[in-house]
């Protein structure tokens, strides 16, 4: 038998099914639904019910003409778009333009309309134009959808006084006080309780509100109003849904072809407008659910159009209304905890199984409690949360004007109007400049607020001249854009202005703000936490020394130059305050006072005021800081840059070593125990953090030191590092301690890899040495009794940037990297 064949094979059991070195054929797929989407799906049903009979009572079209959108924008946009938790269906934003269409051309065109207005949506997701809608200014949209909100309000409140509303809002406005004067109790009645319900029910109290607040309140209110009016044998008008035989599907269209026109672009743009707008918001409120940005996509906007498009086009077809996405549908499937597009299709599934089995129920109704329903609606869409924001952005006068075009004009020439008053404001801030000047200890302020153009250019030039020859100049820029002839009108002055013995400081909102020379532009190198030679700018080495007095063709001298080859006002005064007794002003090499001056002065100048307030509240009430960290005086280990910490987070300790001396040891130091008991006794800190680095020079002087010679002081204070010297393999110990934490030759190590040299691990063993030297400490030894402390070690790699936490495991001491997803907000 040859060895290759196995002993009991079986030859039909060995057979390959598939070819060798592939995956086995995968079954056919099967429809899986998670349970989340299940439950989603019944909470978006509850409330798309009553909506979509009041929307379709506000219109004035058919009730069945809401349950179909409904049903078709749940189904087909569900499927089809591209924000997969977005429920569309019959929207509250378009009821006017819909009750508009339908009393200017009838329900069957507006039907052909709502399909010729799919077909454009979809013409638009093929063009990929979905982002360009959002550049409309959010003032417009939030004005349009409160006009829509104000016209929905008002024409529902005669329905709710039992009357039957006009065709505008200053017809409903003028016929109201005659609606009031024969107003129908039973009517009032139904929809104050349905108002009510509304209004209470989420605010139910107790643990038996927290569990029946689940129960969506549009579906409470309306089902016990129309409970309470079955019971108490009420009549009213109620919901009429006649035999689907019966049903209007669309026709061809009919009317002036203009009017057709317009009516298709508006219904086209208050759709994709919403859908788009909705799809942006419902990606904020995934994002802010835990666990579900990775399961869930970001919405693609061209898609979302697609999708809205053919569920216009099906819904039109079958005689639906118009479809967009809806704010409070698909608010209510993400916190219901929806998970997948599955949750909207079948929320479209129920509505269609309600529209065929629960028409009797249905018909019990009130009109006027699904009118108080709407109205509710209508008003939610004028927010005052909205009116706020763009008040703040000085937007009102766009957002009144188009919210006051759309109640009384219509949605089309409502946005139309609102478009032409923000381009007009727009167009007035960019020309309106305020130029002004005055004068404060001798310096001259020149202030600019405001974008900086052509327009502006006189006005600048009369104020720049303004300033007398000579003297000291700052001008401050508070805004974002200056075109080319400002530009060369500060600049040009700037020069004239110094040649003649002036100072000039040209500073701006953000940092590096300056008007130069372009040789000086091309050698500003100035980026975040950049080496600080290279952040201050300094003109090329051909230059005369700063400060230096120079002629010029005219045989005047230059003033007093900062480094970035502009007229430093700032650092030559701070110059000449830390150039001390017998010291030429301006002589500092690199490195000098000059380049402190420089940085005070930045400071002074960009940092200063955005920290003045916090730095107030902590000079009020004291430090309270949560930590002390103690590590090393390298100036590479930036403290508040690696912890992201601000003032009064971090009680800092630093020495050479980052080390921390045993009480009570001759040749201590009191400086460190000092500030470890004042951390602990007084600012009550919760933790303390020893902190080595890569590279360190204490570890390699340890490691590089030779028995006796002379006792410098640094030789001195390295003594207290030679506990951990003795701790790593083939360490010189004859001063040292071994650990009594069970650390051997393996020791404290790097997860991940091992340790780049001898120096490095000497880094390592030094944090978790010199945390045993803390606990040796009375102050922290009694914190750590009461569970009031916690020591925490850290190294932080100076090329990788890279920190890394001590841990403990099976195999010892370990530093772990901290990377962005160890925390979690």
């Amino acid at each position: 038998m040859s060895a290759c064949v196995p002993a009991h094979a079986d030859s039909a059991r060995t057979e390959h099914v598939h070819p060798p070195h592939s995956p086995p054929p995968r079954g056919p797929r099967r429809f899986r639904v998670a349970g989340a989407d299940v439950s989603a799906s019944i909470a978006v049903f509850l409330i798309a019910l009553p909506l979509s009979l009041g929307i379709a009572l506000a219109t004035g079209a058919p009730l069945q003409a809401g349950l179909v959108a409904a049903a078709v924008g749940g189904i087909v946009a569900g499927r089809i778009g591209g924000c997969p938790l977005q429920v569309s269906g019959p929207a509250a934003g378009l009821t006017v333009v819909t009750a508009d269409l339908i009393q200017q051309y009838g329900w069957r065109t507006t039907c052909a309309i709502t399909v010729l207005a799919g077909l454009a949506q979809l013409g638009l997701g093929c063009l990929r134009v979905a982002r360009s809608a959002l550049a409309v200014s959010p003032a417009i949209v939030h004005g349009m959808l409160a006009g829509i909100g104000v016209t929905i309000a008002v024409a529902q409140l005669h329905i709710v006084l039992g009357g039957t509303p006009q065709s505008s809002v200053p017809d409903n406005l003028v016929a109201l006080p005659a609606q009031l004067a024969n107003l129908r109790p039973a009517d009032l009645a139904v929809s104050a309780l349905t108002l009510s319900l509304l209004s209470l029910w989420p605010r139910l109290p107790g643990r038996a509100g927290q569990l029946l607040g689940k129960l969506p309140a549009a579906l409470i209110a309306v089902a016990g109003a129309t409970a309470v009016a079955a019971v108490a044998g009420l009549r009213l008008p109620k919901v009429d849904l006649p035999s689907w035989s019966s049903h209007a599907l669309a026709t061809l269209p009919e009317g002036p072809v203009l009017g057709l026109v317009a009516a298709v672009l508006t219904t086209t743009l208050v759709c994709s407008v919403q859908s788009l707008l909705g799809a942006v918001a419902v990606d904020k409120l995934v994002a802010a659910r835990p666990g579900l940005t990775g399961r869930v996509k970001r919405s693609d906007l061209d898609r979302e159009l697609l999708g809205q498009g053919a569920a216009n086009i099906v819904s039109g077809s079958l005689g639906g209304l118009p479809i967009a996405g809806v704010a409070v549908r698909s608010t209510a499937n993400v916190a219901a905890g929806a998970v997948s597009r599955n949750s909207t299709m079948l929320h479209g599934g129920l509505v269609v199984i309600a529209a065929l089995l629960l028409v009797p129920a249905l018909e019990l109704i009130p009109l006027a409690s699904l009118a108080a329903l709407v109205m509710a609606v209508g008003l939610k869409m004028i927010s005052l949360n909205h009116i706020r924001t763009v008040t703040r952005h000085r937007e009102v006068l766009v957002y009144a004007v188009t919210t006051a075009g759309v109640v009384f004009l219509g949605v089309l020439e409502g946005v139309a109007l609102g478009i032409a008053v923000a381009v007009g404001v727009a167009l007035h801030r960019l020309t309106r400049t305020r130029i002004t000047h005055d004068e404060t200890e001798g310096v001259h302020h020149v202030h600019v607020r405001g974008q900086l153009t052509f327009l502006a250019v006189p006005r600048l030039s009369r104020v720049l001249h303004q300033v007398p020859h000579g003297a000291d100049a700052v001008v401050e820029l508070d805004g974002s854009f200056m075109d080319h002839a400002a530009f060369e009108t500060l600049q040009d002055w700037q020069k004239t202005h110094t040649a003649h013995g002036g100072a000039v400081d040209v500073t701006g909102r953000r940092p590096g703000t300056r008007i130069s020379e372009p040789a000086d532009t091309d050698n500003c190198r100035c980026r975040p936490w950049t080496p600080w030679r290279n952040h201050q700018c300094e003109r090329p080495p051909t230059a005369p020394p700063t400060g230096a007095a120079r002629p010029d063709s005219a045989g005047d001298t230059d003033a007093v130059t900062g480094a970035s080859g502009r007229t430093d006002l700032a650092g030559r005064a701070a110059q000449a305050d830390v150039a001390g007794p017998g010291r030429t002003e301006g002589t500092d090499g690199p490195g000098g006072g000059r380049e402190l001056a420089r940085g005070i002065s930045a400071f002074q100048r960009n940092t200063a005021p955005l920290m003045r307030g916090e730095l107030a509240r902590l000079a009020r009430e004291g430090q309270q800081p949560s930590q002390l960290f103690l590590t090393c005086a390298d100036s590479r280990v930036v403290t508040s840059m690696i912890t992201s910490s601000g003032p009064g987070d971090l009680f800092v300790v630093r020495n050479v070593g980052n080390l921390v001396p045993l009480p009570g040891e001759e040749g201590g130091d009191d400086s460190v125990a000092a500030a470890i008991e004042y951390a602990v006794e007084v600012l009550k800190v919760r933790s303390i953090t020893v902190c080595g680095h890569s590279g360190c020079g204490a570890m390699q002087a340890l490691l590089s030191a030779e028995p006796g010679g002379a006792q410098t002081p640094l030789r001195r204070w390295l003594r207290h590092g030679l506990p951990s010297l003795s701790r790593v393999p083939g360490g010189a110990g004859a001063d040292g301690a071994d650990g009594a934490d069970g650390y051997t030759d393996a020791g404290p190590r790097l997860a991940g890899r091992p340790a780049a040299d001898t120096a490095e691990q000497l880094s390592l063993v030094n944090v978790v040495q010199q945390l045993e030297h803390l606990r040796a400490h009375e102050s922290v030894s009694r914190a750590l009794r009461a569970g009031d402390l916690e020591l925490h070690g850290m190294y932080f790699h100076v090329g990788e940037a890279q920190a890394y936490l001590l841990a403990e495991d099976d195999g010892g001491a370990v530093f772990r990297r901290v990377l962005e997803t160890d925390v979690t907000v």
